[in-house]
């Protein structure tokens, strides 16, 4: 009796784009980076007074400009790059800004499934999926999805894991 050969899974761009709030998702943590970077240094700044290196400023002001840049210009590039699908044979999924992954998971190895609600996630009404396999280059994670599709996404991807036959190994 021949068994079947596995077909390999098309990489293709996936068809859903993530949720446009995840772009302001996206520009608040890098808000949230910029406080933590610059804070610190303008604190010395001010504990200093005038006795202070000038150096010092001149590093918080470049921290200050490099990360304001980043948050205007980055978030919109993540948004357009940023996709994922779900299909009954794989779940795809394209990330990155500079450096673009593409990753697909045959559903016959998804593990669990997994969703996460960030304190600015929670405001913004935004989740993230992590989809955990049986490979060795760790989890598909599928960030900025809107709370509801987000629950829907894991529901679904677990009834569909529970109908396939296979151990995920």
């Amino acid at each position: 009796m021949a068994t079947a050969v596995p077909t390999a899974l098309p990489l293709r761009p996936p068809a859903h784009q993530v949720s446009p709030r995840a772009v302001r998702w996206w520009q608040l943590r890098a808000l949230v980076t910029l406080v933590v970077l610059v804070a610190p240094q303008v604190i010395v700044l001010v504990a200093m007074g005038g006795s202070a290196p000038g150096w010092l400023a001149w590093t918080a002001g470049a921290t200050a400009a490099v990360t304001l840049v980043y948050t205007v210009v980055v978030p919109p590039l993540l948004y357009r790059i940023h996709r994922w699908e779900v299909t009954p044979e794989a779940v795809y999924t394209l990330s990155g800004w500079l450096v673009r992954e593409w990753r697909i998971a045959p559903i016959s190895r998804v593990q669990t499934v997994d969703t996460e609600h960030g304190p600015l996630q929670q405001l913004l009404k935004l989740a993230s999926v992590t989809v955990t396999t049986a490979s060795a280059r760790g989890p598909v994670k599928i960030h900025g999805l809107e709370d509801h599709a987000a629950a829907e996404l894991a529901r679904m991807l677990t009834e569909t894991t529970q109908a396939t036959p296979g151990d995920a190994t």
